[in-house]
């Protein structure tokens, strides 16, 4: 069974709603995950906007998630430390979730949730890394990513 990474709010390539926007309440959307592959000790999700004019923008970060833990709750708190679990500082310069906020009129932003599956429990990184760091670290211990792409435009 390969992972999988789902949410109750948006389908893979459909629209995020407002309520998880810059436009609308800005909390995280509910996700949840299934089909953990073999040797698989922690995960990390990522979210990131490839189409941002600068470059890639970076969401979110939640890295060292345990492997008893099969999804995210609905706004999720943004502090950078939820039990076991932690979040990095994203682009907007705030630990936890920033939602959608492409620029108006800059057409549809497609919004990439990833979920890793890695071979160690902790990235063992300092307090406050960047969502860019938590990639880095976890990239030589990836054994599978699953994904889920949104869109959203103002």
């Amino acid at each position: 069974m390969p992972l999988t990474l789902s949410s109750q709010h948006f389908a893979a390539g459909e629209r995020i709603p407002s309520r998880f926007t810059c436009e609308g309440e800005d909390v995280s959307p509910h996700l949840t995950w299934s089909g953990a592959p073999e040797g698989t000790q922690s995960f990390v999700l990522l979210c990131d906007d490839p189409d941002a004019p600068a470059g890639t923008w970076h969401h979110w970060a939640v890295y060292d998630i345990p492997t008893d833990v099969a999804g995210l709750p609905e706004a999720y708190p943004a502090d950078g430390r939820v039990g076991e679990v932690r979040q990095a500082v994203n682009d907007f310069g705030r630990s936890g979730y920033g939602g959608p906020c492409p620029p108006r009129r800059h057409g549809t932003h497609h919004y990439r949730f990833r979920l890793l599956a890695l071979d160690v429990e902790s990235l063992g990184l300092e307090d406050d890394p960047g969502c860019t760091e938590v990639e880095a670290a976890a990239e030589p211990h990836v054994i599978e990513t699953a994904e889920l792409v949104g869109t959203y435009s103002r």
